[in-house]
């Protein structure tokens, strides 16, 4: 497996024991991470919340970066916060929507 593939790979790991307090399902399979650039080691996290008012916000996002930043051959990290397009719970993965009950 190539460098990328393999880092790309770890940080996913990570993201995956992130989650929204109030939800039982971490960030990943919500479906919150829109897109992770890696770039020699430099990644960016475009990401979303569940709602633009979540309380829990801050704790999130400092929790993703601290996460991500202790990925060995990561450099830095840099979150975007976006609200476009529009998180739905369309986004979530099938293992998500089973543990919320929607399937």
């Amino acid at each position: 497996m190539n460098e990328f593939l393999e880092l790309e790979e770890k940080i996913v790991r990570v993201l995956k024991t992130v989650f929204d307090p109030e939800i039982p399902v971490d960030i990943y399979e919500l479906g919150l991470i829109y897109n992770i650039d890696i770039n020699d080691g430099n990644v960016i996290i475009e990401m979303t919340l569940t709602a633009p008012n979540c309380p829990a916000a801050d704790f999130i996002l400092e929790d993703v970066k601290q996460k991500v930043e202790a990925v060995e051959g990561v450099k830095s990290v840099e979150i975007k916060l976006v609200f476009e397009p529009e998180w739905s719970k369309d986004r979530m993965s099938e293992e998500a929507l089973l543990e919320l009950g929607y399937l």
